[in-house]
């Protein structure tokens, strides 16, 4: 490919490793294309929707004129597969933050897990974690937690497509969900907990589809840098 390529507009399908935020593999790539190609100084590049570092798969990354489809690939449905550990909560709802309280777990049966699924199909209310990037008061929500304040936090709506539990090995949960832009698998986790009578949070996530989009095309970082050499 030549600079006009990317120019152009490129879209890249990269695998995130974990611990990566979504701007550090945007950088990378920015980097990368840079020292590859001459391209102005002010040449666009961005993701198509974060990734928390904590979660590993498919982020979009746009180059040049195909930025302007940005918002389009960020509406579309995505596919998320996890895991959910049951019988403890974090106040960040994965395992960014340590366990905060426990909840007993004796209770939970196959037949109460994929019961209480089916209270989150279809255009539910969520509650985003406040260890979020959303804005409240012009502040990052995950600032106003970091600073310990007290914040009320708005309902969304959100859709949830699908809901299926891969693999029940107490207490850790599998599941594959496909569900509308702007879900929080995190909050998803948080109040699946608390539909089992219990407490729950994210332990892992990987991001497998964006529309039409697969991770199983996609490339890590280091993949794409190797690919110039």
């Amino acid at each position: 490919m030549t600079s006009e390529d990317f120019l152009e507009g490129q879209i890249i399908l990269i695998d995130k490793p974990i611990t990566w935020s979504s701007f550090q593999a945007v950088n990378k790539l920015k980097y990368i294309l840079k020292r590859n190609f001459e391209l102005p100084k002010k040449f666009k590049i961005g993701h198509a929707g974060t990734l928390d570092p904590l979660a590993t798969g498919l982020l979009i990354i746009c180059t040049g004129k195909f930025t302007k489809r940005i918002t389009e690939i960020q509406a579309q449905t995505k596919e998320y597969t996890g895991t959910i550990t049951v019988g403890a909560t974090t106040p960040s709802y994965d395992m960014e933050t340590k366990v905060d309280a426990t909840f007993p777990t004796e209770h939970i049966t196959e037949e109460l897990i994929l019961e209480a699924t089916k209270q989150f199909l279809g255009e539910i209310d969520q509650k985003p974690p406040v260890f979020s990037a959303i804005k409240k008061d012009g502040i990052r929500l995950y600032e106003h937690a970091r600073a310990g304040s007290a914040i009320e936090i708005a309902f969304r709506k959100t859709t949830i497509y699908e809901f299926e539990i891969t693999r029940i090995a107490l207490p850790e949960i599998d599941f594959r969900v496909q569900c509308s832009k702007g879900t929080y698998i995190r909050s998803l986790a948080f109040d699946f907990g608390n539909a089992l009578n219990s407490g729950a949070y994210l332990s892992a996530l990987r991001r497998t589809k964006i529309g039409n989009y697969d991770v199983n095309h996609g490339i890590t970082p280091e993949m794409f840098e190797k690919s110039f050499e």
